[in-house]
């Protein structure tokens, strides 16, 4: 006798059933990728601050041209729903409270990335080009470098770039802002 395992591949529907029912809490650190319930790293010191500072630019440089979420969930069609460190949105007078982001919404999403740095870059990026988000950027705290993706199609992101000390960042979404890698990284 041989047994066939059989996958379920949740819906973010019934993922975000499973949180209002209480099988998920606010402390499960997880996210659906692709169907499956994925268990997300811990945030490290060096993670928390980076993020920190990104938002404190973003928020201020963007004020009421765009809405700052840091870790919230981004819907990705029926079955992912990841949660980036931090995604710039298109201003919405309801902050997103009655509707979910979606794809396009999305001006600029931040990965940031040590552990999971080979998780982030060969899942998550390419679902976000699938997605079709406008640019994601990939924090590598172990290099010390930012990946800048633009330019996304079907077999991924066409425009991809290296960034590290001495460059600058610039969203695509708004030229007037601009940030030093070596700020960021500190």
């Amino acid at each position: 006798m041989s047994v066939q395992l059989i996958h379920h591949r949740f819906s973010v529907d019934q993922y975000q059933e499973m949180a209002r029912a209480g099988v998920l809490t606010e402390n499960d650190r997880v996210e659906l990728i692709e169907g499956e319930i994925v268990d997300m790293t811990p945030i490290g010191l060096r993670h928390a601050a980076v993020v920190d500072l990104l938002n404190r630019w973003l928020t201020r440089g963007c004020g009421d041209r765009a809405i700052v979420r840091v870790q919230g969930p981004l819907r990705l069609g029926v079955h992912s729903e990841p949660q980036p460190d931090l995604t710039l949105l298109e201003p919405r007078a309801d902050f997103y409270r009655t509707k979910s982001p979606q794809p396009e919404n999305v001006l600029l999403l931040v990965e940031v990335a040590d552990t999971s740095l080979p998780y982030d870059r060969t899942v998550k990026i390419p679902l976000y080009a699938a997605a079709g988000l406008r640019e994601v950027w990939l924090l590598d705290l172990i290099r010390d470098q930012v990946e800048v993706y633009r330019d996304p199609g079907p077999a991924g992101y066409r425009l991809v770039e290296a960034r590290g000390r001495g460059d600058r960042l610039v969203p695509t979404a708004f030229a007037d802002l601009a940030l030093s890698v070596d700020d960021l990284l500190g």
